[in-house]
């Protein structure tokens, strides 16, 4: 059983992709963990800003399978594939830890944006303060403390979750 981390971010229609996204997951991985819910500015391009977490879950899916069940997610939700780096997102789901893997194929873990993305450090440093980010050694908390906050600015909002979802929060 693999223990799996996953950011979710949406610009478009915010609070309706999130909940159905987080449906979707707990479909696939059953119970789910979830830091706040934050607000962020729009990063590498001016938009209207995202709401962002982290859910962690447990699964005897491969990496692979993981990765493809995110991305039908994704496109149930109204993601286009091929669009821009940096623009608007219905949806935005990516695996940012299974287990200590560290790899580059099918996707980089732990993914690189942990270490960069104020809208992915923080939810998880309240989702997992003591796991070890597999690479630098330092808990996910110890890299939120040491992370200019100055960089990227986002705030936790209130958000009330679909009463459907079974889920533990922070």
């Amino acid at each position: 059983m693999a223990k799996i981390y996953i950011s979710l971010g949406t610009n478009i229609e915010p609070e309706l992709h999130l909940q159905a996204g987080l449906l979707d997951l707990q479909q696939h991985f059953g119970h789910l963990s979830l830091s706040r819910v934050f607000e962020s500015e729009s990063v590498g391009f001016k938009g209207t800003n995202f709401l962002n977490m982290v859910a962690c879950a447990d699964t005897d899916m491969s990496i692979e399978d993981v990765v493809a069940t995110f991305k039908m997610i994704e496109q149930a939700n109204g993601r286009i594939r091929g669009e821009k780096k940096f623009s608007p997102r219905s949806l935005d789901i990516d695996l940012l830890l299974y287990n200590d893997e560290i790899t580059r194929q099918p996707v980089e873990l732990p993914r690189g944006e942990i270490l960069f993305n104020a809208f992915v450090l923080w939810p998880l440093a309240e989702l997992a303060p003591d796991v070890l980010h597999p690479v630098v050694g330092l808990s996910y908390q110890t890299l939120w403390q040491q992370y200019d906050k100055q960089q990227q600015h986002l705030w936790p909002v209130p958000f009330t979750f679909s009463p459907q979802l079974r889920c533990t929060s922070v």
